[in-house]
């Protein structure tokens, strides 16, 4: 008997011992892919989180934050999520709509105050919406923004949705039938910054911070923009395609809800488990966010995949900053992987499926 009970402990023992090599296996696997991508692609500094089971198994930073220093990257470590700042101020609409506050289906010029979205042929019969505003089916316009050196004067949020100086961007206006079309709009998103502010009262940040970033411990978050000095020395800094650091760090984004989160992948990953469980928003609401309402887009999210191997996504491309965000719907895994170049966005590919591969996901179309 005790000779039996021995050999079971033994076998418990190598059992965990083979997991855990196996788990340092993977790790060793994804920083040689990074290392590769990094030289390949002039990055200076990359940061990942791995989600398992429903909870963050590992986060690591690589290279270094700014390219000629020795500042390592940490998991700590800031970066600009880009439009991954989407489904993360979508989470916080939802809340309203879940108060009672917002309708996801009414015209939103009944909430605004401070700016309407003007009337024209194409919004006759059919109204702008924050469900239209959110799966990027309101017919607007404005793929995305450039932002603004930093230091240069910044625009008021009506003036970036008229085009007026000092805004860099044409005015925000409907170009299509809402409704009928998928037409992936940042404008459309500053428009809904907007709303919360005139029907809230409050500055935008602080919102957020209230809605989402305070009930899920993301503490290495913010959307101030811009970033304060007392949060600089916590941040990556951008970079071209040649690896050369961008004048003044990094671009500044008036365009909060759309384009200004800064953040860790951990605390991303935080984000996405929260949507895994239903955390912030009731079990009805999330389903309501993980549902197509038009191609492959929910409420403030990208969606790829069917049945029990669905997964949620988003990327972000801001000036020097290039990040993804992925993670199942079902099954409790995913990864979030964050950059300080433009030549991320193919790093980010590569080890993005460099990981699903190695944690065999089931049904991910690679990228």
């Amino acid at each position: 008997m005790l000779k039996s009970l021995a050999a079971h402990v033994l076998a418990c023992v190598l059992s965990v011992s083979a997991f855990a090599a196996t788990k340092q296996e993977i790790q060793e696997g994804v920083k040689a892919k990074v290392a590769e991508g990094m030289e390949k692609y002039h990055v200076p500094g990359v940061s990942i989180a791995v989600i398992e089971h429903g909870a963050i198994s590992w986060a690591q930073g690589y290279g270094v934050a700014e390219a000629g220093s020795t500042k390592p990257v940490t998991a700590d470590t800031m970066f600009q999520a880009a439009s991954i700042s989407k489904p993360v101020a979508s989470t916080a609409t939802l809340r309203l709509v879940q108060r009672g506050k917002l309708s996801l289906d009414t015209d939103v010029n009944e909430y605004l105050k401070s700016w309407k979205v003007p009337d024209n042929e194409f919004t006759t019969e059919k109204r702008v919406t924050l469900r239209r505003i959110m799966s990027h089916s309101a017919g607007l316009t404005i793929h995305g923004f450039p932002g603004y050196e930093t230091g240069t004067p910044l625009p008021t949020v009506p003036q970036i949705l008229d085009g007026q100086p000092p805004a860099n961007t044409k005015p925000v206006r409907v170009e299509a039938v809402p409704g009928s079309r998928f037409n992936y709009s940042g404008g459309g998103i500053t428009i809904m910054q907007l709303l919360i502010c005139d029907v809230t009262g409050k500055a935008f940040p602080d919102f957020m911070r209230e809605m989402v970033l305070g009930p899920l411990h993301m503490t290495h978050s913010t959307y101030q923009q811009p970033l304060p000095d007392s949060l600089a020395a916590s941040a990556a800094t951008a970079h071209n395609r040649e690896g050369q650091p961008l004048k003044g760090k990094w671009h500044v984004y008036p365009e909060m809800a759309p384009a200004g989160l800064w953040t860790t992948p951990s605390d991303l990953a935080r984000f996405a488990i929260s949507l895994q469980k239903a955390q912030l928003l009731s079990q009805d609401m999330t389903s309501q966010m993980l549902t197509r309402q038009i191609a492959d887009v929910g409420i403030g999210i990208m969606l790829q995949g069917t049945g029990e191997n669905e997964y949620f996504l988003h990327g972000g491309d801001n000036a020097g900053f290039h990040a993804i965000m992925l993670a199942s719907i079902n099954g409790g895994y995913g990864a979030v992987i964050m950059t300080n170049s433009d030549g991320g966005v193919k790093l980010w590919q590569e080890v993005m499926n460099t990981i699903a591969s190695e944690y065999a996901w089931p049904d991910l179309k690679r990228f």
